[in-house]
């Protein structure tokens, strides 16, 4: 690995084929479409690629952006979308065969899963296969977050309004994912997943008392449902399985105390460099990181080497 490499570890893409198939088969989206056919660098390689060759040794992990696939297309209609993105998940069996042939047929690195299923939490037993796939495989799975204006920030309004949706409500779809994921069990039944929190977790930095000492006593707030077996039935305290998720540093070139606290909460081996380009910027992001008080070997590990570990393979 060159001293010099970054590797950005959650960026996006829309592929030309990809484009029209949704179209096609789901015309109201078109809105969506027309938005993200305005960001050129998601179809113009050549314009991302020029972009690219600014960062010097600077490589790029890429995935389809939003919305998931799940949401519009189900069934076989949907692993046809999927397949042509590769070269979903309302069919978890046909979802587990193209995720094993993206892997072994094409190289793909990994996954993208979304924080919910077309309105279905990812802890469902009927998604277990998917969890189970990626352990075996040893590869790691992009969470990516979802949610729309259709879910309202208040109970007397219709629709989440100023883009909050967006803005705080994909922080919180993280969270609670990765929450849920912990206190089902599924990382004491799966233990080698990695999976890689897009926007640093979400929440869970800022917000680990709440988490850890405030559900240390879950259940005394519900009457109506029995949590009492939930913690106990854990094979370690609830809070240390979230240190081992990956946070990406993909926070729009924000602020540095961001970085820094999901730096001190992930450690320096559990967080990628991850910009979110072209949907997000890729100068201030690497800023961020330079700005960091850190040794070098930790910024290399940030940069790149957490990545290629990550994915098993060297990519400098």
């Amino acid at each position: 690995m060159s001293s010099d490499t970054i590797i950005d570890i959650y960026c996006h893409i829309f592929p030309d084929r990809f484009f029209h198939e949704m179209n096609r088969i789901a015309p109201r989206l078109g809105n969506i479409g027309a938005r993200l056919r305005g960001v050129k660098k998601l179809f113009d390689l050549d314009e991302r690629f020029r972009e690219m060759d600014r960062f010097g040794d600077y490589r790029e992990v890429i995935s389809l952006p939003n919305p998931p696939i799940e949401d519009f297309a189900q069934g076989e209609v949907g692993l046809n979308l999927a397949r042509i993105g590769n070269e979903s998940m309302t069919d978890v069996e046909g979802s587990v065969q193209e995720a094993r042939r993206a892997v072994k047929e094409l190289g793909a690195a990994g996954v993208q899963i979304f924080t919910n299923i077309a309105g279905r939490p990812l802890d469902d037993p009927a998604y277990e296969p998917i969890f189970a796939t990626m352990a075996e495989l040893d590869l790691p799975i992009w969470l990516h977050p979802a949610r729309t204006a259709a879910m309202p920030d208040y109970a007397a309004e219709q629709k989440s309004r100023f883009e909050m949706w967006w803005c705080f409500g994909w922080p919180y779809e993280t969270s609670v994912a990765m929450v849920r994921m912990v206190l089902a069990g599924l990382l004491d039944r799966h233990p080698k997943l990695k999976i890689i929190t897009h926007h640093l977790g979400g929440m869970i930095p800022f917000y680990d008392g709440r988490i850890g000492p405030g559900l240390a006593v879950l259940g005394s707030r519900t009457l109506d449902e029995d949590y009492s077996k939930v913690l106990s039935s854990l094979k370690r305290p609830h809070l240390d399985y979230l240190h081992d998720f990956y946070g990406d540093t993909a926070l729009f070139g924000g602020g540095i105390q961001a970085v820094r606290c999901g730096l001190e909460f992930f450690g320096v081996n559990h967080v990628v460099f991850a910009t979110d380009t072209p949907l997000g910027p890729i100068a201030p992001t690497i800023d961020r990181i330079n700005e960091l008080d850190i040794p070098a070997a930790d910024r290399r590990r940030i940069f790149a080497g957490n990545a290629e570990r990550l994915l098993r393979r060297k990519l400098s």
